[in-house]
């Protein structure tokens, strides 16, 4: 459920993007917020100004996350972006072990906003060569 104080943090995503959009970036802004609501750190998307595919926020913020936070700490915490994250981010939402992401704008909505925004589906083939590709796994895992 949606607080009014998500509310608030969410607005303040928002007008991350919004500034974004004043420097000449995309107008993609997140934050990340502790279990009390204190703002640990904030970002904006740079991906034109950097060239660079992955400078989303919310993957800036995950990656964030997972060098400075420990897993406790990570759990505790909320994820406050101006769009729904996409699938890259997603993953590392996922994988830096953050508690909780709150969006403003759905991917569906952002689409109807701008059809552009839009991904494409890539085809993908699998699964192939189990036996040769589970050695390397099962030889790591099995390290630990």
């Amino acid at each position: 459920m949606i607080t009014t104080a998500d509310e608030t943090l969410l607005r303040r995503a928002v007008a991350i993007a919004a500034h974004a959009v004043t420097l000449g970036d995309a107008p993609y802004g997140s934050l990340l917020a502790d279990a009390d609501g204190r703002i640990l750190v904030e970002a904006h998307n740079t991906v034109r100004r950097d060239d660079d595919i992955t400078a989303h926020p919310e993957l800036k913020l995950a990656r964030w996350a997972a060098r400075e936070l420990d897993p406790a700490a990570a759990a505790g915490t909320t994820m406050y972006t101006s769009c729904q994250p996409c699938g890259m981010c997603t993953g590392a939402i996922v994988r830096s072990g953050l508690g909780r992401v709150v969006y403003a704008l759905a991917t569906d909505q952002l689409v109807a906003l701008n059809p552009s925004s839009a991904w494409p589906v890539v085809p993908q083939e699998g699964p192939a060569l189990f036996d040769e590709a589970r050695v390397p796994i099962e030889a790591y895992y099995r390290q630990g």
